[in-house]
């Protein structure tokens, strides 16, 4: 009961307002707060009223300009790198050796065997004397025995053409394995980087690649050397050959872990090619990881130092190398974080036949803030793209995910996927058979900015990152007086043969060890913190104008009590509205107790506001009960929510 009538005080107390008009509201704010300003305008004369309202007004206004600055600094997210240098024991990095050629030639090459007459048959015609000056090769005739003996079906498909560009308005197109010339018409030539002048070369060698849709959409990939034309080429070719080929044998047809390495030392302990884990790597076949960390916990480095690293003996085998599809000889390697896929086409290094390759390591650990801060991610969930290179059961990073964003859109586009990169589930491999036109979509999409900036777009960098930076030195080994007996073991110990097997065209030795245990930390902090926010902003109204956190609690009391105020205005317009539509509805003033009951008792009493006739009274009828008057009684006021009647 008590706290019924609290409520009820409270509510009678909260009617009557926190006052009776704005202006007296705001003129008891101004004689009370304590912010510097507003008491002078209500306590000083006329003039200097004016000159305090003017400059608590521009003040305020600065106050509030500066605030706009602070959180509109605040909001965005702006971060600071710190560099930190720790000491410790750190994991020896994941160590990747390929060999730069893919698979080996004595075993691909009844797959290639077509491709290589062909691109034969074209080094001899693009290199045979020109005639009459002209840079265009003969014309074919029915005695060209080397043309009657080739398959020119798959030459058609991905064609070498020469452009005779002398007349620039009318370049001559001329197929190297056909006598007729044709103009270059509606057909494209793709622009190259050289910028050749009127005493340069005025032909090239260029790709022509057809769409699906017909021989008159076609593009022309020129280049400024026919090695590189003929390179490009060959790699198409390829590929469309290879792709047909089921994965395990492709496996076999590359470079087996006993026959490629040789000798293997890590630290003090040996060990061997049943130490690498095996993955297979479009870009150059059976590739061979130490330390990856799938299977079993990543070593630790117990010194630093060249003694306590790994060292390799690997073996090339240079002479059955690919002849135009690998034109570098060596060792291709990387290091890399445990579980990570190894991108070496980016991120690897060569290591070079018949040298001795040192590479010491110094560790860098990125540390980025996540959202809002920065658009990285941890592992890669919240990414738009799926992650294609998952089924190797590897972590997230860029490179895994725009390779798969291209092979996505490439299937989308194209209808198949590259062969360097893993397949979307449902997909096939491009060939030239199935696929007629993949290498015009293909090569259309790799040069196309948009899609290029959508995978951009749709890619995040990693949050927590791991680099190794190294140092790269190289010696020949072995030397012309330790060449001999050092062949004469390799070779034994592979082949158990007492001949020599070995040269130093084949041979890579490798020493990777960390240069110190020293690491480097590069961290990010946020710039502006809500601390930070809080005290510049405090900063900024105590300084133009003296003013604190109560200062604002102030300025928010008057509003909510300004808005107090016009809530019982509004309320009390809404009470006066209503009344006055009543009194429109009933223009006379209704009858009072006294005068109902006088009505009641005289049936002819007329009201004195009313003109009508008094109405002739029925008698009651028998039977009827006398009224009761009682309720017509005037009770005694209650008292009101103070204790007061009302």
């Amino acid at each position: 009961m008590n706290v019924k009538k609290y409520f009820v005080r409270a509510l009678h107390r909260l009617q009557k307002g926190p006052g009776y008009t704005y202006k007296e509201l705001l003129v008891w704010y101004c004689d009370n707060t304590n912010t510097h300003g507003p008491k002078r305008i209500i306590k000083e004369g006329p003039k200097k009223k004016f000159v305090w309202f003017f400059l608590t007004l521009l003040f305020a206004s600065l106050v509030f300009w500066q605030w706009g600055i602070l959180i509109n600094t605040y909001l965005s997210y702006n971060v600071t790198s710190s560099l930190s240098i720790g000491f410790k024991t750190m994991k020896f990095p994941a160590v990747t050796v390929c060999n730069a050629n893919p698979f080996k030639y004595s075993e691909v090459k009844p797959l290639l065997k077509e491709l290589d007459r062909l691109i034969e048959a074209a080094l001899e015609r693009i290199l045979q004397p020109s005639q009459g000056g002209s840079v265009l090769p003969l014309p074919l005739n029915g005695s060209d025995n080397l043309s009657q003996a080739l398959d020119l079906s798959l030459w058609n498909q991905l064609p070498l053409v020469l452009i005779d560009e002398h007349d620039k308005d009318h370049p001559v197109i001329v197929d190297i394995f056909e006598t007729n010339q044709t103009g270059l018409g509606n057909q494209t030539a793709a622009p190259d980087a050289s910028n050749t002048t009127s005493e340069e070369k005025k032909y090239k060698l260029a790709v022509k690649l057809c769409s699906h849709e017909g021989p008159g959409n076609c593009i022309y990939r020129n280049f400024t050397s026919a090695a590189q034309a003929v390179t490009e080429w060959y790699i198409l070719q390829s590929t469309s050959i290879l792709s047909k080929v089921p994965l395990q044998e492709r496996i076999r047809m590359g470079y087996q872990a006993e026959d490629m390495i040789l000798a293997c030392l890590y630290g003090a302990e040996p060990c061997n090619y049943k130490n690498f884990t095996q993955i297979y790597h479009p870009d150059h076949g059976n590739c061979y990881i130490f330390n990856w960390g799938m299977d079993e916990e990543a070593l630790n480095s117990s010194n630093p130092g060249a003694e306590f690293g790994l060292k390799l003996i690997l073996d090339i085998s240079q002479q059955d190398y690919i002849p135009y599809l690998s034109s570098a000889a060596g060792a291709r390697l990387m290091l890399h974080q445990q579980r990570s896929f190894p991108f070496l086409k980016d991120q690897g290094i060569y290591a070079m036949a018949g040298t001795e390759t040192s590479i010491g390591v110094l560790v860098d650990e990125l540390e980025r803030m996540g959202y809002p801060y920065s658009d990285c991610t941890m592992n890669g969930s919240d990414v738009p793209v799926k992650n294609l290179y998952s089924e190797y059961n590897t972590s997230y990073s860029i490179q895994a995910c725009l390779r798969s964003c291209f092979q996505n859109r490439m299937a989308e586009i194209c209808g198949c996927g590259h062969y360097m990169f893993p397949l979307p589930e449902g997909v096939n491999y491009c060939n030239n058979e199935d696929n007629p036109g993949w290498a015009y979509c293909y090569s259309s999409l790799r040069s196309s900015v948009g899609h290029r900036q959508f995978c951009i777009d749709s890619c995040k960098e990693t949050c927590n990152d791991t680099q190794y930076k190294m140092t790269i030195s190289m010696a020949d080994w072995p030397s012309e007086a330790s060449e001999d007996w050092i062949f004469h073991i390799l070779s034994y110990e592979r082949d158990m043969s007492t001949n020599v097997t070995l040269d130093r065209n084949g041979i890579i030795k490798l020493n990777i060890y960390f240069q110190e245990y020293n690491y480097r930390t590069i961290s990010e902090s946020a710039a502006t913190t809500i601390v930070w926010l809080l005290s510049s902003l405090g900063g900024q109204f105590g300084f133009w104008m003296g003013g604190s956190v109560l200062c604002l609690i102030e300025f928010g009391e008057i509003i909510i009590d300004s808005l107090w105020i016009t809530v019982i205005n509004a309320i009390s317009w809404g009470k006066g509205l209503k009344q006055r539509r009543a009194r429109a509805r009933y223009p006379d003033a209704p009858p009072t107790v006294s005068e109902l009951a006088e009505a009641h008792a005289n049936p002819g009493f007329q009201h004195e506001d009313s003109g009508a006739q008094p109405a002739a009274a029925l008698p009651p009828e028998p039977g009827t009960p006398p009224p009761n008057y009682d309720s017509l009684r005037v009770r005694p006021a209650a008292p009101g929510p103070d204790g007061d009647e009302s």
